[in-house]
């Protein structure tokens, strides 16, 4: 119980202060997309996980806030980003946690829905959605050589 307690805390953290900084740097809307389209993305293709809960909630606030604040993408940068991500998507999604316990039945199921979620931004041509999904899944990449 103490365990899922710290995950809901430290979720809302992060959602608090990305929302607070997004808001102070006039960006709030975009930031709020951003942390939806990430978090979307990262429940259905799954990802690398911080060792501690502090690093991951500075990382995950400074990504929030500043990605969709800094950077703007568009034409053939977005569709790179767009066509990277769905690569990334079709070759390692899902990557679970080791801790997430989900079923690997469930896992082609996930993977077709992450690979919907980036094949929607082809659509939408979305800068913030781009951004969110291309840095989500940097993070299902294995960077461990598995032997």
């Amino acid at each position: 119980m103490e365990y899922s307690l710290g995950i809901i805390l430290n979720a809302l953290l992060t959602f608090a202060v990305s929302s607070l900084i997004g808001w102070l740097l006039g960006n709030f809307e975009a930031t709020l997309t951003f942390m939806l389209c990430f978090n979307l993305l990262r429940l259905c293709s799954g990802g690398f996980h911080l060792k501690t809960a502090t690093a991951c909630n500075i990382a995950s606030t400074l990504i929030y806030s500043f990605t969709p604040y800094f950077f703007a993408v568009s034409g053939t940068i977005l569709w790179t980003m767009n066509a990277v991500s769905l690569i990334m998507m079709i070759l390692f999604a899902p990557n679970p946690d080791k801790n997430a316990q989900i079923p690997v039945k469930w896992f082609p199921y996930l993977k077709c829905v992450s690979i919907l979620l980036v094949c929607f931004n082809f659509w939408i041509e979305s800068s913030n959605m781009a951004l969110a999904f291309f840095i989500q899944s940097l993070t299902i990449i294995p960077w461990e050589r598995r032997l």
